[in-house]
């Protein structure tokens, strides 16, 4: 007896000491490709990464954050067999990686960089627009939450306009996919906007940001704008798609089946105004379906839309300002804000749309928009604001000053604002004019519906 607990003891001190030796090996090597590739000399960094991983896969998540690093540099510099070799490796490090990190990996994130591998590389795997598209349907379905890359989302609905132009997927998918994104980026924007508006809100105030606050401003603001470019981007890729000639259709024959159906009735309506289908009938009778159904902010500002349509306008202005009351939520406020503005902007009622439009800048600060739509007003206006033809081309400058501001708060409407300021101010009276008029530094009050002043520049 006393031999056999002897030779237990020898056997699990000779494991302890193999494991003890194990990890003190990978420990070394961990530390050797970690500072490599902390200098960026992936080359150096690939053997002693590898013998690490195939060893003791389980030791540390800086295996696959750095494999990746390493195999991403393999990939950029090799070609051929080779290169295809390197891309296969670094599918299956995804896969290891949630084998043995699983709560390190959500798969929204990292499944969603392994399809877009493969659609990056699908020449070099001979993969098809199905295998790919199901791939990015497959991730999105099991973990939406953390599916955000914004190259990824494009390049998801990329693939449904490919599977549709191609005759694989019918209209209604295309539809419901693209309605499924956009709303996916909405609440990514509304995530960053809610983000950005506290640092905005503490430049406003004039206390200066933090150098880690400017860098989450900055960080903000890139996903912010790379999330603009790709709703420009979906936008058009279904653009001729979904013109009135394939949706009156569509909805008119499923109207019947779906018209006490929410959701269905809020994506056909909002699909149907947005592309200008709102002389059909059919509108107006999914409208009231709508409104019906599920009264809300919503409902009645569809219902407005409606009577517009049909000139009543001041029955519209009184339905969006229920419209607005009954929107609780402020990132969804705002937009619907901004909408009417944009609305009444289009009908003239400038007094009326800038109150909508500054409601949004007060629920959501960061977006530039409504700064652009004011502004634009006002230039509009410029003729019917002076007493004289000086006075009157002064509005330019008030409307640039609106301009800019939209620049300083939201970074994708910074080429907007430039070229909008650049617009007034040729517009504007010149140098020579205010050096005639001997009025530099002069405060002129600008009149109608405006109400505000300006100041002549001094151009001494």
């Amino acid at each position: 007896m006393k031999t056999k607990i002897t030779f237990l003891l020898i056997l699990l001190m000779g494991l302890s000491f193999g494991f003890a030796q194990q990890d003190e090996e990978c420990m070394t090597k961990l530390s050797i490709f970690h500072e490599y590739v902390k200098a960026k000399n992936y080359d150096a960094a690939y053997e002693p990464w590898s013998a690490v991983r195939n060893k003791c896969p389980k030791f540390n998540n800086a295996i696959y954050v750095d494999g990746e690093k390493i195999l991403d540099h393999k990939i950029e510099t090799s070609s051929g067999t080779e290169k295809l070799g390197y891309i296969n490796d670094l599918l299956k490090l995804y896969e290891q990686r949630l084998e043995n990190f699983p709560n390190k990996t959500p798969r929204g994130k990292y499944g969603t960089m392994a399809c877009q591998l493969m659609y990056d590389y699908r020449k070099e795997l001979n993969k098809t627009p199905e295998e790919l598209y199901e791939c990015f349907d497959a991730v999105y379905n099991a973990d939406k939450e953390n599916f955000t890359n914004p190259k990824s989302l494009y390049t998801y609905f990329s693939l449904m306009v490919e599977l549709f132009d191609a005759k694989k997927k019918p209209a209604q998918d295309l539809f419901n996919k693209y309605d499924d994104i956009v709303d996916k980026v909405e609440d990514e924007v509304k995530i960053y906007s809610a983000k950005l508006n506290i640092l905005v809100a503490k430049e406003d105030e004039g206390s200066a940001l933090s150098k880690k606050q400017e860098s989450y401003k900055r960080y903000y603001e890139s996903y912010l704008k790379a999330y603009d470019q790709i709703s420009s981007g979906i936008d058009g890729q279904l653009g001729p798609r979904a013109n009135c000639d394939n949706l009156i259709p569509l909805y008119t024959k499923d109207f019947e089946a779906n018209k006490n159906d929410a959701v269905w009735l809020k994506r056909a309506v909002s699909r149907m105004f947005y592309k200008e289908c709102t002389d059909d009938p059919l509108y107006e009778k999914m409208v009231k379906a709508y409104d019906e159904t599920a009264p809300s902010a919503d409902t009645k500002y569809f219902v407005a839309t409606v009577l517009l349509k049909n000139g009543k306008e001041n029955e519209a202005v009184n339905y969006f300002t229920e419209s607005y009351e009954l929107e609780e939520d402020s990132f969804k406020k705002a937009k619907l804000a901004n909408n009417i503005g944009l609305i009444l902007k289009k009908k003239g009622r400038y007094g009326q749309a800038r109150t909508y439009f500054r409601n949004a800048l007060k629920l959501n600060p960061s977006n530039g928009r409504p700064h652009l739509s004011i502004a634009a007003m006002y230039a509009a206006s410029a003729n019917d604001c002076g007493t004289d033809n000086f006075t009157k081309r002064a509005v330019y400058w008030y409307a640039a000053e609106e301009a800019k501001k939209a620049a300083r708060v939201d970074p994708t409407q910074r080429s907007n604002s430039s070229k909008s300021v650049a617009n007034y101010l040729a517009k504007a009276p010149s140098k020579s004019e205010i050096f005639s008029k001997g009025n530099s530094g002069e405060v002129i009050k600008i009149g109608c519906w405006i109400g505000g002043s300006v100041t002549v520049p001094d151009i001494k």
